[in-house]
């Protein structure tokens, strides 16, 4: 594996490894600043520059002087397992009935995989919306970071469920390559890749929560209560 491959989000890696060596080693590179201005306009670039003009007053706006207590805390990890848990498990139940060598259409797969990508942007949605929340009466440091999120989310939210939106295709071409190179056993082999693209794009839409969980439990070892 190359270095370059440790950069890598989890679920590009899943992705690419399903390319043609060719096809990977041509690919451009480009840093993060660089594929984030791509997403950017002029007017997103606006808005977010106002936004981070704001950011001080936010912090300074009059909200409860109480610190977030620790079972609290403790609440909020314990949710974002419990999301986890539960959309993990949503992926990896396989079909009944089985899925059979004979079978050649891609159709349940499709509808499978856009069932659980909207199970994860329902959950997950509501759970970064609470953080958010949280975050914001919390402390005058976390609801800047409240506040970045969310106006993150709206400029980039669209454009990366539209990126998602083009799994299924991934997922159809390897559906394809996999009943052609194994005949006899695709089913469960495609099975293993579908499930791992999948929990995989799981933990790329968990980023921001997770960040968001870091930063409070920093905040509680470093801010006075």
């Amino acid at each position: 594996m190359r270095s370059s491959q440790f950069n890598r989000p989890a679920l590009v890696r899943q992705l690419a490894g399903w390319l043609p060596v060719s096809a990977e080693a041509t690919a451009p590179r480009q840093d993060i600043a660089e594929r984030l201005g791509e997403w950017l306009n002029v007017a997103d670039a606006i808005a977010l520059k106002a936004v981070h003009q704001a950011l001080p007053a936010v912090g300074r706006a009059p909200r409860r002087a109480d610190a977030l207590p620790e079972a609290r805390q403790a609440e909020l990890e314990a949710e974002l397992q419990r999301v986890r848990d539960t959309l993990s498990r949503s992926i990896t139940t396989p079909p009944v009935p089985a899925v059979q060598a004979e079978d050649t259409l891609f159709t349940p797969y499709h509808k499978r995989c856009q069932d659980q990508q909207r199970r994860m942007e329902m959950s997950i949605d509501a759970l970064r919306g609470h953080l958010r929340q949280t975050l914001s009466a919390a402390s005058p440091r976390l609801a800047q970071l409240a506040t970045l999120d969310a106006t993150l989310d709206q400029m980039l939210g669209g454009r990366e469920q539209r990126l998602l939106a083009g799994l299924p295709a991934l997922l159809k071409q390897r559906f394809q390559q996999q009943r052609q190179a194994h005949p006899e056993t695709w089913p469960a082999l495609f099975e293993h890749d579908f499930q791992q693209a999948l929990l995989a794009e799981l933990e790329h839409r968990l980023q921001p929560v997770l960040g968001m969980i870091e930063a409070l439990a920093e905040a509680s070892r470093t801010e006075p209560n």
